[in-house]
Formats: structure tokens, C-alpha cells, sequence
């Protein structure tokens, strides 16, 4: 097993690499010029904020922290809506025998195809932001969509998803995993789309889509730092659930910097750690979380990794924290009062993780070894994606004015 350091609230695994596997080729940048493409046509697409913390960054010696705002993007407040959305066009393009490099979300909506289209139906179990992306996905092309939650979801992420498309929303009391084979045997018995943002054997191609898709929030976050004047990141953290989107960022970005890689670091909920429980194990193999996954970071509340990109953050990765639900909330605040000049980021629990974890290393004195570790010294550039608003007003409220975490 690997040595974990433990400081305060917040676990730490350093990556023995006694794996070396081949850079992901399904992320590589010729296999995603089909996923950029899509976006782009999709209405009312921006590129969505990359927020420069200058003031912090050099109030605490390092040379920038830059924050990729997905809280903007598609009105959805949250990343999940680039995932979801390639995945059902994908699977249209299969569906129907067309070529996705040739296809518009225009063609698909238009009279030739606008009734075998409709007649699709597509299902996912969620959090919260992964099902809000599939009824949305799913509502522009007037398809039915249903969605299942895990116990424990809240009622007004349940009603953001039914306002985002055409989907029926119901919240199970069975635990996320559990959640997710249910609606797996729903999708077999009915002969639905299933469009689920993890993997396992046999269930491997639509994953595969859905971190394809998160890519152009990558793509479009290393475009707009070469507009500011920074050639790469030195460092990259990134938030975890099953892993798909970390190990999509992760994947991306050991295919386009390859041996110059930047730090990249997973940062996980302590109380439903997947990854970094596979890391300690050090076996190689992915492990189910040991903790008691409660957590108020709902979106990362999966207690099993993605068997697709569990190799990518097992061979590539530098670092794999467990944090406390207070470092999310110190995020949470953090974003919500920044220094002066700096502006200011609405980020849920989820998406505030990373900034809680990096402001404590960069803040605190007892967290100096682990910062001269991982190197955040005046030469580091740090990339942050807030992967989503205040999807759950009432608590995002309650956190950032310092009245409690649930």
C-alpha cells in the first residue's frame, strides 16, 4: 500500500508510477476535432470565463491561478452539459448511420430526421449536474429523457433537471452505484439510450464519448491562457467523483504536452474517495470508496471509480488528496470574496473544492512541506476548474455566509 501524509483536514498520496500505460488515444487532439466542432454549432455557445487571480496569487508567491468558470456554460451552471450533449449526438449519428464529422445539431433537428429523433428515449442516473446535461441534450432534440437520483439529492436539483429539458426526474433511495445499475436494467428492459458518465466492462463506448466531450472546456481554458500570455500550466487540480472528467483534463493534457506534463493533482471528498483509495491500495486496480459517503460535495459522491479513466489517473497523476467538507466550503468562500482586483466566482460545493485545497497550501504554515512538494513557488501556473454554480441555492447561501455546511 502507499504512505498517506495526513495534515489537518486533507489526505495525501504521492504517485509511486509503477505504471506506465500509453497515452489515451481516444484523447488524443486529432481524435476531438469532431467534439470542438459539435459545440460550436450547439445555440448560443461562448467560450465560458477563464478567470485570472492576480492579486492572490501574487499576495501568496506564486505566478498565477487561473479558474476555468463552467458555471457559465449553456445557462446549465455547470460543465456537465459538454459531456452529455456529444454523447446523445453520438449516439444519434450511430443510431441513424451518419457521419459525426459531417453532421450538424441542425441536421439532426431538421424535417429528414426531426421524427426517428423524437422517437429516441434516454436515461441516466445523477447527482445532480451529469442528468441536468442529458435532459437539456436530450430536450434539443425533443427527445423524453429519464433521470434518477441517489438518495440524499436534494429536490431543487431534481427540479433544475426537469427545467432543463423534456426529462422525468425521480429520487430513489438507493446509494449513487447502486443507482446507476438500476437504471442500467431500466435501460435493457425498455430498450432506452443509456447515457452514463461512468464506465464499466461491456459499458465503455458512450463513456468514451462523455469524456471526449468535456474536453472543449480544457481546449478552450489553454486557448484563452495563451491569449493572456501563459504558454502552459505548471500545475493542474483536479476534482473527482468516478473520474471521468478528471481523467478526461488529465488525458488531454498528457497527450498535448506529453513528457512536459504539469503537476496534476485529483482532489476528492474524504468521506467517498474512489481514486485516492485505489492509489493507496497500490495494486494497480481500481477500489471502491471505505468512507461513509456523506458529503456536501453531491456531484462528487461516487463511491466507484470509471473503469475508462482509471488508468489515465493511475499512470499520470502526481498527487491524489481526500479532503474534508470544510475545505469545499473554505473554496466556497473563498470564490465568493476574493482579494481585490480579482473577480469573483458563484461555485457549489463540487467546483470549490480545488480552491479550498489550494488556498490552504498556499495560506497555511503547517501545509509548507506539502507545497515545497508539489513545487508552488513564484514560477507555478495554477489552472482551477469550477465545474459548477450555486446548483443548490439554499445551501450555496447557507456556506459561503458562514452558517453551517448542510
Amino acid at each position: 500500500m502507499n504512505a498517506v501524509m495526513k495534515l489537518d483536514s486533507v489526505k495525501l498520496i504521492e504517485s509511486p508510477r509503477l505504471w506506465v500505460s500509453e497515452r489515451p488515444v481516444f484523447l488524443a487532439p486529432e481524435q476531438l476535432k469532431g467534439v470542438h466542432r459539435f459545440h460550436k454549432s450547439i445555440p448560443g455557445y461562448a467560450r465560458t470565463p477563464l478567470c485570472e487571480w492576480g492579486s492572490y496569487a501574487e499576495k501568496h508567491g506564486v505566478r498565477s491561478i487561473l479558474v476555468k468558470d463552467e458555471s457559465k456554460r449553456f445557462g446549465l451552471r455547470a460543465f456537465k452539459g459538454l459531456g452529455g450533449s456529444y454523447a446523445i449526438f453520438r449516439v444519434v449519428c450511430e443510431e441513424l448511420g451518419l457521419d459525426p464529422l459531417e453532421t450538424t445539431l441542425g441536421d439532426l433537428k431538421s424535417e429528414r430526421y426531426r421524427e426517428a429523433v423524437s422517437k429516441m428515449t434516454f436515461i441516466t442516473t445523477t447527482d445532480g449536474n451529469h442528468g441536468k446535461g442529458v435532459a437539456w441534450a436530450s430536450g434539443l432534440l425533443g427527445c423524453k429523457s429519464y433521470v434518477y437520483m441517489p438518495r440524499g439529492s436534494v429536490e431543487a436539483r431534481a427540479q433544475a433537471i426537469r427545467d432543463a429539458g423534456q426529462a422525468e426526474v425521480t429520487i430513489t433511495d438507493l446509494p449513487y452505484d447502486d443507482c446507476v445499475r438500476y437504471t442500467a436494467e431500466l435501460a435493457e428492459t425498455n430498450h432506452w439510450y443509456l447515457v452514463q458518465d461512468t464506465s464499466w466492462a461491456g459499458y465503455e463506448k458512450i463513456p468514451q464519448w462523455i469524456i471526449q466531450g468535456y474536453t472543449t472546456m480544457l481546449y478552450e481554458a489553454l486557448e484563452q491562457m495563451r491569449e493572456k500570455g501563459y504558454s502552459r500550466p505548471t500545475h493542474v487540480f483536479l476534482q473527482a467523483g468516478v473520474g471521468a472528467m478528471a481523467g478526461s483534463m488529465l488525458g488531454a493534457l498528457c497527450n498535448i504536452f506529453k513528457e512536459d506534463l504539469p503537476v496534476v493533482s485529483i482532489v476528492e471528498p474524504e468521506e467517498v474517495a474512489c481514486i485516492f483509495e485505489s492509489a493507496r491500495q497500490g495494486d494497480g486496480r481500481e477500489h471502491k470508496a471505505t468512507g461513509s459517503e456523506i458529503t456536501i460535495m453531491a456531484g462528487l459522491n461516487c463511491a466507484e471509480p470509471c473503469t475508462v479513466t482509471w488508468p489515465i489517473l493511475r499512470d499520470f497523476a502526481s498527487y491524489y488528496f481526500a479532503c474534508a467538507d470544510e475545505v469545499a466550503a473554505q473554496g466556497m468562500r473563498k470564490y465568493a470574496a476574493p482579494e481585490e482586483g480579482d473577480p469573483k466566482v458563484i461555485s457549489g460545493e463540487s467546483g470549490a473544492v480545488t480552491m479550498g485545497l489550494l488556498s490552504r497550501l498556499l495560506e497555511e504554515e503547517a501545509m509548507e512541506p506539502i507545497r515545497e512538494k508539489l513545487g508552488l513557488n513564484e514560477d507555478a501556473v495554477i489552472l482551477l476548474f469550477n465545474t459548477e454554480g450555486d446548483t443548490d441555492p439554499e445551501n450555496y447561501q447557507r456556506i459561503v455566509s458562514g452558517k453551517g455546511l448542510l
